[in-house]
């Protein structure tokens, strides 16, 4: 006899699958750092065989910074298997990412274990690295008042109350003056003596970055919400009081990645949040205001990483009762976006012999930002659809050009083999120094960033 769908059938129902998003496995909490470690440390037991935890470095107060990978062979680089990471509470006072990523991390262990088909591909597919604190001294501050007293500005910088987002080498200057006498588009040098100019924990991240070829990344912060994506910083400081968008080679792309976030989160999309008004819940960076020396900037001029930055909360540090919410609100815009980094064209760069060829140079005709193979070959080029002119070069090798076409779904891949070039064909490329452009700096805002 068929049974039929009674109004009370189905609010049991609903509540049933309601009790299943919101896992019992983690009540919704605030966690301290040791709470915090005691969580992850408990997602790796869980899923020991796709998990690992390692520390990429200490705090001012000598705090771990864990991160907590998921991957089919934890601790290893799989060639043409992308790297992603999540970062979060970056700003002591803003929380709500720390705990998304808490609970995304016990997310992905319990639906792989459950057989979420989703779930595990992504896993399979995909090195994901989650650092749910980068600042574990200033959440301690912040926590120490709790959600109810807690301020804008307490616990938002480092133990020495340094903004770590205002704290990484500024590559922008660099760039831009690059812009104008033609230089290098990518992989930016870093200034003298950078290492003693820089907190503990932010240079911990740029260690990070140079041992991991990090494809896509989101920084997660609190204060409003938007997906702001770079440049953060103004290419005129000389305008005060007035913003201009800033847009980078990848502008349509960012503006891509950022509207996959906002329209897979619940209410970002709508616009209107915090009293603030962002078309599609999107902004560039410096359209927004100018900022300094952070970190999504950081990324893209110094690495092949592309980041963005994730305001989520209006509240700096919700109450406990709230993050359910804002879990549901946020979890399928955080497994979409990761879901990005399979987009686009990979592949290998080999020489003649099938050697692969690390730190070859990618470059797309009509985007004026290349992006280098990792040490094994293989590189990772994020590319909305369409058809493209690609060209691999490096050193000691005629380059080699490819027309590709990229379509929707997963990423094309394109191999290069690279011959040796006639000694009469090598060249050697010149680059620009380094030029002191201290002296150009963006006005001063200090907001959710």
């Amino acid at each position: 006899m068929q049974q039929r769908w009674t109004l009370p059938w189905l609010c049991a129902l609903l509540l049933g699958l309601m009790g299943l998003l919101v896992s019992p496995s983690s009540d919704f909490q605030h966690h301290r750092y040791e709470d915090m470690v005691r969580a992850l440390f408990s997602v790796q037991n869980e899923c020991p065989y796709i998990t690992r935890i390692y520390s990429i470095g200490r705090s001012v107060e000598r705090r771990h910074l864990y991160v907590l990978e998921f991957s089919d062979n934890p601790g290893i680089h799989e060639a043409l298997e992308p790297e992603f990471k999540y970062v979060g509470n970056m700003h002591g006072n803003e929380v709500l990412g720390r705990e998304l990523l808490i609970k995304l991390s016990q997310f992905l262990c319990e639906e792989y274990r459950a057989g979420n088909q989703r779930i595990m591909r992504l896993i399979h597919d995909t090195r994901i690295h989650i650092l749910p604190s980068m600042n574990p001294d200033g959440y301690e501050v912040a926590a120490r008042q709790g959600p109810e007293f807690n301020g804008y500005l307490v616990g938002r910088g480092n133990a020495r109350d340094i903004d770590l987002n205002r704290n990484f080498p500024d590559l922008n200057a660099l760039m831009y003056y690059y812009e104008k006498t033609k230089g290098r588009n990518h992989h930016l040098p870093l200034p003298d003596n950078w290492e003693q100019q820089v907190e503990p924990e932010t240079l911990a991240i740029i260690k990070w970055m140079q041992n991991y070829n990090f494809v896509l990344s989101a920084n997660l912060h609190g204060g409003a919400v938007v997906a702001n994506y770079p440049f953060d910083k103004s290419r005129d400081s000389r305008i005060r009081g007035r913003t201009t968008n800033a847009a980078t080679p990848d502008d349509k792309l960012f503006r891509q990645l950022a509207r996959t976030y906002s329209y897979a989160h619940s209410w970002m999309h709508k616009g209107w949040n915090c009293g603030d008004f962002f078309e599609e819940g999107i902004t560039n960076g410096a359209s927004w205001y100018s900022l300094s020396k952070g970190m999504q900037d950081f990324n893209y001029l110094y690495t092949n990483c592309f980041e963005i930055t994730l305001e989520l909360s209006c509240d700096k540090f919700p109450p406990a009762a709230a993050l359910p919410r804002e879990w549901l609100g946020n979890r399928e815009a955080l497994v979409s976006y990761l879901e990005q980094v399979h987009h686009g064209i990979k592949g290998m760069v080999y020489d003649e012999n099938n050697n692969p060829i690390g730190n070859a140079e990618i470059s797309v005709a009509g985007i004026h930002h290349d992006v280098t193979s990792g040490v094994d070959g293989d590189y990772f080029r994020l590319l909305l659809p369409g058809t493209y002119t690609v060209t691999a070069s490096a050193p000691g090798y005629a380059p080699f050009t490819s027309t590709v076409t990229v379509g929707p779904a997963e990423a094309i891949q394109l191999n290069f083999y690279l011959k040796t070039a006639p000694k009469q064909h090598l060249k050697v490329k010149h680059h620009n120094g380094k030029k002191n452009l201290s002296s150009l700096k963006a006005p001063f805002k200090l907001g959710p960033r």
